[in-house]
């Protein structure tokens, strides 16, 4: 499932040459992908939500039922983690929240890491990221921040994060990563009612403009927006959307890159740990494949393997498009029930692999 370096784009050549002579170890780690893909490994990002806290209350949010547990990460929970990732040849980590920025002990948190064993990201709000704070994030070893913009508009941007002045802000953000030469692109949710419009079109040709490039989540029915099926996209707007990946810098997680085309990439290119140890298939589908404090990650990326759609090649959005996905999954399996629900729940016998 991996092309030959000869299908990386320019820009992705020259991000690995960086990685190599930055981050040596890691980008040694990346080299062996295309073995362990072959070998039906999973070759995870670990989507890490440390903790909840958040300034912002937005109208989206998908972590707002996840159910409380005695027992949540500390820093050196964390060290344990990058340990495990690190002997299973994981290369990249993405510390989210909640709003990471807020985290008291963020650095510790990186630290514990350990920033040259992994590419580090850092999604943010980007409310507290000013120069200061972003240079500070480039010395202790984050390489990348994902921040997220809903609108080229600031009324309808701050509406939708439920925060006065934070898209005055996220501007100002662009150009505190920017000038800390961190890598920086932008997160935005992307509606059935705004994926054709022309003020998505004019938002990504704004922030290219910037030089920074747009990743597009789909909107899913989870969350605050458990059973909002008005909001999902369809495989026609999908179509659109590679349309536009052809004329922008603009992507999501279905876009081939690095030489990688794996579809979906639930649990075989990214998993979700939350605070409380759960690991689910990806942020949005509210599945725990095992607890990170009762069992070997290695074990339970083994188990998410074994479930049969996740080990597949499926060329769209479970969680966003499959209207047959959700309806049996979340819908009879998943919605109203104490968050992540445990997998032997939700996939049954006929879903998982015979080997």
């Amino acid at each position: 499932m991996q092309a030959a370096d000869k299908k990386l784009t320019q820009s992705e050549i020259d991000k690995r040459n960086k990685l190599k002579n930055e981050k040596p170890y890691v980008y040694e780690k990346i080299m062996k992908y295309d073995e362990k893909v072959k070998k039906g490994e999973s070759i995870a990002i670990l989507q890490f939500q440390y903790d909840y806290r958040c300034n912002f209350r937005c109208e989206h949010c998908c972590i707002s039922k996840m159910e409380k547990k005695n027992r949540n990460f500390t820093v050196n929970d964390v060290k344990e983690l990058s340990r495990q990732a690190d002997e299973m040849g994981l290369a990249h980590i993405v510390l989210t929240g909640g709003e990471p920025l807020i985290f008291p002990e963020f650095d510790d948190i990186i630290k514990a890491i350990d920033p040259q064993k992994f590419y580090i990201t850092s999604d943010t709000n980007g409310w507290f990221l000013d120069e200061a704070r972003a240079k500070h994030l480039k010395d202790i070893g984050v390489d990348k921040i994902q921040l997220s913009i809903d609108s080229l508009s600031a009324p309808d941007h701050d509406d939708f994060r439920r925060k006065s002045g934070s898209h005055e802000r996220c501007m100002k953000a662009i150009d505190a990563a920017q000038k800390a030469g961190l890598n920086i692109i932008v997160q935005t949710v992307v509606t059935k009612q705004r994926v054709r419009s022309q003020e998505f079109v004019d938002f990504i040709t704004f922030l290219n403009n910037k030089g920074v490039g747009v990743f597009v989540s789909y909107a899913k029915p989870v969350g605050e927006w458990e059973g909002n099926n008005s909001v999902l996209i369809s495989k026609d707007d999908m179509d659109y959307m590679r349309g536009l990946e052809k004329k922008h810098n603009v992507f999501t997680h279905l876009t081939p890159s690095y030489g990688l085309n794996l579809g979906c990439i639930a649990v075989k290119r990214m998993v979700s740990i939350t605070m409380y140890g759960d690991i689910m298939p990806c942020p949005y589908i509210h599945v725990s494949l095992g607890n990170f404090f009762e069992e070997p990650l290695k074990d339970i990326l083994q188990r998410g393997m074994k479930v049969r759609m996740f080990a597949k090649h499926i060329d769209t959005c479970l969680i966003a498009e499959d209207r047959e996905f959700i309806e049996k999954y979340e819908v009879n399996r998943i919605d109203g029930k104490p968050l992540p629900v445990p997998y032997n729940e939700v996939f049954k016998k006929e879903d998982m692999l015979d080997k």
